[in-house]
């Protein structure tokens, strides 16, 4: 497991049996949290990801008690991410661990982790979701989009995308039930090139506070 870095936040862990294997939690949380963001990796890597390590560090200042969800898979120590299908039977079996911390839960994740979230956020009763580097289509092939499970989620939700991810950059997303706060110069992990004048800890700091914002605003 990545190691996660917080300045006032002691991480926890906990593991959860679900029909798939054994999921782990790291718990990041806030004092009196209004707000459960649990956050679900890609299929290329872990919790370690800037942009959910960046999260962890944040939000629990803002009253939010931060999930880095990693599944069963990964926490097998597997190398390669199951089906979609397998993936939400993973995160639906974690769930309750999730609702049991008490306040309202908003379903997250990056790349596959947030198409998971988009797809069970509804039946599992997710008070909005977060979708970090959403992939819209595989690189080159727009045609191939993944649009209706972002649009069919059913719950409030924000999408912070790259302006250079080859998943889907901001201005291919559809109109929608959404907002979408575009992190420029990004790529689909959210690195940005030197060249661009952007530094990396600028691009987190746009990401923080776009989600910090649009959480303040659930009721």
């Amino acid at each position: 497991m990545g190691a996660v870095n917080t300045d006032d936040v002691t991480p926890r862990t906990e593991t959860v049996e679900t029909g798939t294997g054994t999921a782990r939690i790291t718990w990041l949380d806030a004092p009196a949290p209004r707000l459960v963001l649990a956050l679900g990796h890609g299929a290329g890597g872990g919790i370690e990801a800037r942009d959910l390590k960046a999260l962890g560090a944040a939000l629990p200042a803002h009253g939010v008690s931060v999930a880095l969800v990693e599944q069963p898979w990964r926490v097998a120590g597997k190398k390669l991410a199951p089906a979609p299908k397998t993936l939400d039977t993973g995160w639906r079996g974690l769930w309750p661990a999730l609702a049991a911390a008490g306040p309202p839960v908003v379903a997250g994740g990056r790349s596959a982790g947030a198409r998971v979230a988009c797809r069970t956020a509804a039946e599992l009763g997710a008070r909005a979701v977060l979708a970090l580097s959403f992939p819209l289509h595989p690189p080159g092939r727009p045609e191939k989009t993944r649009a209706d499970e972002l649009l069919g989620c059913g719950v409030d939700a924000l999408v912070v995308q790259g302006g250079n991810d080859p998943f889907g950059k901001p201005a291919e997303f559809p109109p929608g039930d959404y907002r979408i706060t575009e992190v420029p110069y990004g790529d689909h992990g959210f690195s940005v090139p030197k060249k661009s004048g952007l530094t990396e800890e600028r691009a987190m700091e746009i990401l923080t506070a776009s989600v910090a914002g649009w959480l303040a605003d659930l009721k």
